[in-house]
């Protein structure tokens, strides 16, 4: 039997990877990132038996919270975000910024704030936060195993925008390089976006291609 459940759903107008992970032993399950087409994601749950514990989002932007209450409200459960996102994206100035620049509303504060090194059991799962500020200043990276979530940290092939508020270009390139690259070399990158030429990827191969790291790290 696999060691882990990941199914990769496409929904949304931004085209966003919607993820749910789950123990094939207990089929406890988190949702990553809801990024809309709720029953969509719903009905996926309802027929594989999932039982979601956490909606877990890896930053405050819009596009990635779009589900979160819905969601929330049907399955009786926490949505969890990193601390620095939680109150970065509670301020006024910065919701009207980010509406303005995504046209969307980011995330309302989730139920419970994440922390560098937090690990989150899901039956026999064990999911690691790992913060990787740079898009937002509370990003960060789901592991599971060998299987790293990296919302818009880093792409196949290029990495998060930061152009957008609270973004960083210096950030975001040391913790690709100081989080990311330290992991074992076939751990799977499991992006945000489908950006790339396959909607996935290995920490190896984006140490050959993704110009991020080539350009701004191995060879700095």
């Amino acid at each position: 039997m696999a060691d882990v459940i990941i199914k990769q759903i496409m929904v949304g107008g931004f085209e966003v990877f919607t993820y749910v992970v789950a123990c094939p032993e207990t089929r406890q399950a988190v949702v990553i990132d809801p990024a809309g087409e709720d029953e969509k994601i719903l009905s996926l749950i309802r027929e594989e038996g999932f039982k979601v514990k956490y909606i877990l989002n890896t930053h405050g932007h819009a596009d990635h919270v779009l589900g979160n209450q819905q969601l929330k409200k049907a399955l009786s459960v926490s949505t969890c975000m990193h601390q620095l996102d939680n109150e970065f994206f509670s301020q006024k100035e910065v919701r009207e910024l980010s509406a303005a620049e995504l046209g969307l509303q980011p995330a309302e504060p989730a139920d419970m704030a994440l922390k560098e090194g937090d690990v989150l059991k899901v039956g026999t799962l064990e999911v690691r936060v790992i913060h990787t500020p740079g898009h937002t200043p509370g990003s960060v990276c789901y592991l599971v195993g060998g299987n790293l979530f990296t919302g818009d940290t880093l792409f196949v092939g290029s990495a998060g925008r930061t152009d957008l508020v609270g973004g960083s270009l210096d950030m975001l390139v040391d913790s690709i390089a100081k989080k990311i690259l330290p992991l074992p070399k076939d751990t799977v990158i499991w992006p945000g976006h489908d950006y790339g030429d396959t909607p996935t990827s290995t920490i190896a191969r984006e140490m050959e291609e993704n110009v991020y790291i080539t350009d701004f790290i191995l060879e700095s």
